[in-house]
């Protein structure tokens, strides 16, 4: 039998009922620690800690949103105007064949933070669903999370350069 090691995630499992700060809100303001590429008015685009694909970018606003309902329309054009920006950015940088683009509202929808909201930008290839995915349930990335974040970052300052 062979071994798939992912030590990463201890830290996020062993913690994961307790409550405590919300992460996108302590992430609106961060940088390479919090894994926040870009901020754009009043959202803000960050890596996915626990990506599906390499790439797979977040974008939330930076008021704690609990509902779609509840963003004002110009909170929602610089959520969607920065979601172009990270869509255009991975599009440069990894070629994907195609995107998911999605908010998951509520926890039956898939929402694994339900209290602030957020849309995902999963790039996607064809063949990206592996044996690994059907069989195991597993996800195999080919690229170091610091490594993502240091090219997607690096995309998204020279297109507002």
């Amino acid at each position: 039998m062979q071994h798939l090691f992912a030590p990463w995630r201890f830290a996020y499992v062993s913690h994961a009922d307790e409550a405590g700060a919300c992460v996108f809100c302590t992430a609106a303001g961060g940088g390479a620690e919090t894994l926040t590429l870009a901020t754009q008015g009043r959202a803000f685009a960050l890596l996915n800690r626990y990506p599906y694909t390499s790439g797979h970018a977040m974008v939330a606003p930076v008021a704690h949103v609990r509902t779609f309902a509840d963003l004002d329309a110009a909170t929602l054009a610089d959520v969607m105007g920065l979601a172009q920006r990270v869509v255009r950015a991975l599009e440069a940088t990894y070629r994907p064949h195609g995107f998911n683009l999605g908010f998951n509202l509520g926890e039956v929808a898939g929402a694994g933070i339900v209290d602030h909201l957020h849309l995902h930008i999963v790039p996607r290839w064809r063949g990206d669903t592996s044996f690994m995915t059907v069989n195991a349930d597993v996800r195999v990335l080919p690229e170091d999370l610091s490594e993502t974040w240091a090219k997607l970052h690096g995309a998204l300052e020279a297109r507002d350069a």
